[in-house]
């Protein structure tokens, strides 16, 4: 090969790798500016921010939005965007570290702790609940208990009676109708928390802190309140396990409950109420019911919220909402807004119509 005709070769074979290492560096600059989840640290009361003109919203539409949860009785109001803080505000006498009950918002811990339970081998959803609590724990006939799953506890389609509210005693868990043949509200969720005590032969308090809690740097304690086991912390607690869901059951780099069964989770759990999942609620669906009621209602859950929104409802107006096309967690503690004090009321789509105002 002539001198020149190799050079002219030569140059091109490194022009090629050149603009191919040009390429590579470019992908890998865009690739950076794709923002990751941010996680707090979990022995630090440090949580990174992020300004209002950072992820380009409406900030005028901000003071109305926090006068309306003042006059709502609201005492804690948390929206994360990625992971960051976006807006924190603390109202009607609560502080950072201020304690406060979930109520039924809380029922999502225990469906997540059963996810673990299950990934790590203990417990089976789709098993009926005798082979974990023994027979015997409700006044059905054996043949009628037997058909009740861990599933059915979950997506609150167990049969079992519903009018007695919080009293869950073995007498009260009366056979109404066969699993999945009626959706009702009912605290007999919480027989799920000893399925999974008994499973993992350790408490149910301690199984929770050792798998979840200490896993994200939550803080809280279970409190009994009668026959039921409510969960208290600070709102940032909160925030920290809508984080973690919102992360599809990661905590950095730790996996605390598999996003299979997160996916599962989230999904319609039984063929009666299609907006909820394992005792979570979803938006965007065609039709819902409310607690306590036997009624099939059309349209979405929260009209005025994105239709890929997945929720954790309690009495009174606790709130944890997670929105995966937008990566936001929004965060509500308080007292009732409305008159009603059932999970769900017309604050929701209230609320959320302030919020799109503050973030479209």
């Amino acid at each position: 090969m002539k001198p020149i005709a190799f050079t002219c070769l030569l140059n091109c074979f490194l022009l090629f790798f050149s603009c191919a290492s040009e390429d590579n560096n470019t992908i890998t600059e865009q690739d950076s500016d794709i923002e990751t989840i941010y996680f707090p640290p979990n022995d630090s009361d440090v949580w990174e921010t992020k300004t209002i003109s950072e992820v380009a919203w409406n900030e005028n539409q901000l003071a109305p939005l926090l006068d309306f949860l003042q006059e709502k009785n609201t005492k804690s109001f948390m929206l994360l965007h990625n992971g960051k803080i976006v807006v924190e505000a603390y109202m009607n006498g609560h502080t950072k570290s201020s304690p406060w009950y979930w109520a039924s918002a809380g029922k999502t811990l225990t469906s997540t702790v059963s996810g673990i339970a299950q990934d790590e081998g203990l417990i089976n959803i789709n098993s009926k609940a005798s082979d974990y609590l023994g027979t015997g724990w409700t006044s059905a006939t054996l043949e009628k208990e037997n058909l009740i799953t861990n599933r059915h506890l979950l997506s609150m389609s167990t049969g079992l009676d519903d009018s007695l509210g919080e009293d869950i005693t073995p007498d009260a868990l009366y056979y109404v109708a066969d699993p999945e043949t009626r959706w009702a509200y009912h605290n007999v969720f919480l027989k799920m928390q000893d399925v999974v005590a008994l499973a993992s032969n350790t408490s149910w308090d301690n199984y929770f802190n050792t798998k979840l809690k200490d896993k994200i740097g939550m803080s809280g304690s279970w409190i009994p309140f009668g026959s039921l086991n409510v969960y208290w912390s600070n709102t940032r607690s909160m925030a920290r396990f809508g984080l973690m869901i919102s992360a599809k059951g990661k905590w950095e780099n730790d996996v605390i409950v598999s996003e299979s069964f997160l996916n599962e989770a989230i999904s319609t759990s039984q063929n009666i109420n299609e907006s909820y999942g394992y005792l979570w609620w979803l938006n965007g669906k065609s039709t819902y019911h409310l607690p306590q009621s036997q009624i099939e209602f059309p349209g979405n859950l929260i009209p005025n919220a994105p239709n890929d929104m997945y929720c954790a409802l309690g009495k009174n107006d606790q709130k944890i909402y997670i929105i995966p096309s937008k990566n936001l967690v929004v965060i509500r503690m308080g007292e009732a807004a409305e008159n009603s004090n059932f999970a769900l009321s017309s604050f929701d789509d209230e609320l959320w119509g302030k919020v799109n105002a503050f973030i479209n």
